[in-house]
């Protein structure tokens, strides 16, 4: 498989080709001519605007034609969504005319809207093709241009890279477990994240038997493959954070629920995706490393299955965390706070400045909010989660903080063990994080992407099944927090 499939590239220009088809972004009906549009064009422009259109075709022959007319901008609380939103529909017209290039024109004199353009394009261009006999409808297009004056090359790469950051998470989450065990999950890490200034260790069964990660080693007792604990550090020679970034991911390739068996239809039939965490931390390692950003950051990793074998664990079983904690097993579906615990309480051995963990972690968080947004619990400053929250606002990623109240601790109580891994029938996404929270002791935010990490209609530009959420958060948040150009 190739993971790393973004096949498109973006180049620069100081003026506009006239022979390559061409999106015009605009706010004005003034002065088009001096765009090659004619009255006529003008005139059609403003009938499909009264028509509430938008995104529109100018022509039917080559080179093709498209305007994004955005009619007062005051008016659209999420205007760069907006334009977003506008842009996928262009690049369903450019999929239906095969185009292999595409030049983008901002007239608007706003800077970046070409650049929220380009990136609509590209990720509404994303297919998952490995397993298909027939490529024939694979897109066309393998070229945007952009006209310089609107954006740099540095921000042309990081677009670039962020995009690809992007594919790469959609195509490990839409790789069926058949093709991405533990083991193949462990070498793609190294192949993606093997990049200067980087080290990586996957720990074998042998190590994380050492460390006693007894979450990690009971998820996958029923299993025939090993588990894995990914450990990737990125640390420039100059970078501005002291202390690390800490990414931590929930990796669990595939879950049946254990011997808690899922029900097959609209649940384990999709538990290919219960690793999308761990993907969102190979994808954002990649990308941070690859524009050789000056952040010091850690991903840690914990990879398995969660099969139904012999050894299985089971309900009632008392497991103990590498900390030392005891848990009672209340139910084996209950498994990703499990490996999370040893991980989060592996990355106190960093002393981090932050530590952000992602994991598709519960069904109660995909049933409070749906995919249009991920849940969010923290123990970190008001600072720090404001500026994630400014970065998922930008991206279209956005955050809802859940609270992490005293009294759920009660919920988690057992009766035999420190703790148990499952709370009452209510607030499960919010037991589950409290859980979590108790193998911390640095600031500290989960994000349960259950609901938007993986959709079942298509939505947009991020398109159908894995979307790769988490990635544009992040990269912005770091991008506002450090002050990146």
């Amino acid at each position: 498989m190739n993971i790393d499939s973004l096949q498109i590239k973006i180049s620069l220009v100081e003026n506009i080709p006239l022979d390559i088809s061409t999106v015009f972004i605009i706010n004005s009906l003034e002065n088009l001519h001096s765009y090659s549009i004619s009255p006529d064009e003008v005139a059609y422009i403003k009938h499909k605007a009264s028509l509430g259109t938008f995104s529109i075709s100018l022509n039917l022959v080559f080179p093709f034609r498209y305007v994004i007319y955005i009619e007062k901008p005051e008016t659209k609380p999420n205007l760069i969504e907006h334009i977003r939103g506008l842009a996928n529909k262009i690049s369903d017209e450019t999929k239906h005319q095969e185009l292999d290039k595409i030049c983008i024109v901002n007239t608007t004199g706003e800077a970046g809207m070409s650049q929220h353009v380009a990136e609509s394009i590209f990720l509404s261009m994303y297919q998952f093709l490995v397993h298909k006999s027939d490529k024939s409808k694979q897109n066309k297009l393998n070229e945007i241009i952009l006209v310089s004056h609107d954006i740099t090359k540095a921000q042309a790469q990081w677009l670039h890279e962020l995009v690809r950051s992007v594919y790469i998470v959609r195509n490990l989450v839409n790789q069926p477990y058949s093709h991405l065990n533990t083991e193949i999950f462990a070498d793609a890490i190294l192949s993606l994240c093997s990049l200067e200034n980087v080290s990586i260790e996957n720990f074998d069964k042998t190590k994380i038997e050492s460390l006693r990660m007894g979450g990690l080693l009971s998820v996958n007792k029923g299993s025939n493959n090993p588990p894995v604990f990914s450990v990737v550090e990125y640390k420039p020679l100059s970078h501005l954070n002291v202390k690390p970034i800490v990414l931590v991911g929930k990796g669990v390739v595939y879950d049946t629920g254990g011997l808690g068996l899922k029900p097959t239809t609209n649940s384990m039939d999709y538990m290919k995706c219960d690793m999308a965490g761990a993907a969102v931390v190979v994808g954002l390692l990649r990308a941070i490393a690859t524009l050789k950003l000056p952040i010091y950051v850690v991903g840690i990793m914990p990879i398995t299955d969660n099969l139904i074998g012999p050894e299985a664990y089971a309900p009632g079983d008392v497991i103990t965390i590498s900390d030392g904690t005891t848990v009672e097993v209340m139910h084996t579906d209950a498994e990703g706070r499990l490996i999370l615990a040893d991980a989060l309480h592996y990355a106190k051995k960093y002393s981090p400045e932050l530590v952000i963990d992602f994991a598709t972690l519960t069904g109660a968080a995909m049933r409070a909010i749906g995919k249009h947004g991920t849940v969010g619990f923290r123990t970190c400053t008001d600072e720090q989660f404001a500026a994630l929250c400014k970065a998922g606002n930008n991206v279209y990623e956005r955050i809802v903080e859940f609270p992490l109240w005293d009294e759920y601790k009660d919920e988690i109580k057992s009766d035999i063990a420190d703790i148990k891994n499952l709370g009452g029938e209510n607030a499960g996404a919010t037991t589950a994080a409290k859980f979590l929270q108790h193998f911390t002791d640095y600031p500290w935010v989960h994000f349960d992407i259950a609901g938007p990490a993986y959709v079942f209609s298509h939505d947009s530009y991020r398109g159908k099944f894995a979307t790769g959420v988490g990635v544009r958060m992040v990269m912005e948040f770091l991008k506002i927090n450090y002050n990146l150009n």
